[in-house]
């Protein structure tokens, strides 16, 4: 007579699961947390069953700690330790955060991709969000070979920001990079089909050129109102056959990203992003844009306006100009107001 063996193991599981709950029933179904609130816990690559205990211990009681180690010791939970993010919600029982941890079953968190002016401090953000080694995601994001896995033919350091589209996404504690990057490169693409790549093909720009200058505008005002008009100027220069002279742009080719005022010296500084010294775009996003930004550029104003200089009440606004001769007066109102509050 052929044996089932399938009844074996499912007796064997349920004969566990019978041991386990007789080694103590009250505090199996006995709320697990003392406290009012969800309590996240995090489990790393270094963390053992004593270390995720120690977590636990600030929100159990002592016979529940105790009921949760009885079960880690016959649930074999050593073998079944994962990785993650895990919620301890108030009324859980012990068993079920026993269970819960068992079998891996994460909380996920929401991820908000930060408007960051470098690779460097997206590897910063990242590595403190995630279960990552900021270290180790900076390396990547620095090299292009790495692109390919992520869906990216043809990108490099430069055009790589634009792929980072600032919204939030839930995503587990401990994703690993290539996932987290092949899922971004999937939204990226998500946002972009449709309406938007269809305008950007009439402006003549491709989704990067967009985040490039929506970029420029970005650094240039915090007002969302103003942002199409500015974006209107630059395409009127791009048009024209005229430098942007974009002042952010400068402030980024030199990491200065504090510098109030921008000096003829600074100018003359060597770096494809210097758009005064290089006309057209710079070779890619001088931040991660963010998406008023981009709207602002595919949704321009137009106009006639071919400078524009902060307003000298420092309202965050700009005053604009068709004529050089028009600019230099509003440049000089504003260069006074500088000098009145020692803005160096």
């Amino acid at each position: 007579m052929k044996l089932d063996k399938s009844k074996y193991y499912m007796g064997g599981a349920a004969l566990s699961l019978l041991l386990i709950l007789a080694t103590g029933c009250f505090y199996t179904f006995t709320a697990f947390s003392q406290k009012g609130e969800t309590h996240y816990l995090y489990i790393d690559r270094d963390d053992t069953v004593d270390s995720v205990c120690a977590k636990l211990a600030p929100i159990a009681s002592h016979h529940t700690m105790t009921g949760l180690k009885t079960m880690f010791r016959h649930g074999n939970y050593e073998k079944h330790l994962h990785t993650g993010r895990y919620a301890v919600k108030p009324g859980m029982s012990t068993f079920s955060v026993f269970r819960m941890l068992r079998s891996g079953t994460q909380e996920p968190l929401n991820l908000t991709i930060p408007e960051v002016r470098t690779l460097t401090r997206m590897a910063a953000f990242l590595g403190d969000k995630l279960m990552l080694d900021s270290t180790e995601i900076a390396t990547a994001l620095a090299d292009p070979s790495r692109y390919r896995e992520w869906g990216l033919n043809g990108a490099d350091t430069c055009t790589l920001p634009g792929y980072f589209v600032p919204n939030t996404y839930q995503v587990y504690w401990n994703t690993e990079l290539d996932q987290l990057m092949e899922r971004l490169v999937k939204e990226h693409d998500r946002f972009w089909k449709g309406a938007r790549e269809t305008k950007a093909k009439v402006m003549g720009l491709t989704p990067n050129e967009v985040c490039t200058l929506a970029s420029i505008v970005d650094e240039e005002t915090s007002n969302s109102a103003e942002k199409p008009m500015i974006a209107g100027m630059y395409l009127n220069r791009l048009k024209a056959g005229m430098p942007l002279q974009a002042d952010p742009t400068v402030k980024f080719a030199l990491k200065d990203f504090a510098a109030r005022r921008i000096y003829r010296k600074m100018l003359t500084y060597d770096s494809p992003y210097n758009t005064y010294k290089y006309e057209g775009l710079p070779p890619g996003p001088i931040k991660v844009a963010s998406i008023g930004g981009i709207d602002a550029v595919l949704n321009y104003v137009e106009h006639n306006f071919l400078y524009m200089c902060a307003k000298e009440d420092f309202s965050g606004t700009h005053n604009f100009a068709q004529t050089y001769q028009e600019h230099l007066k509003n440049a000089a109102k504003y260069s006074q107001a500088l000098n009145e509050r020692g803005i160096k």
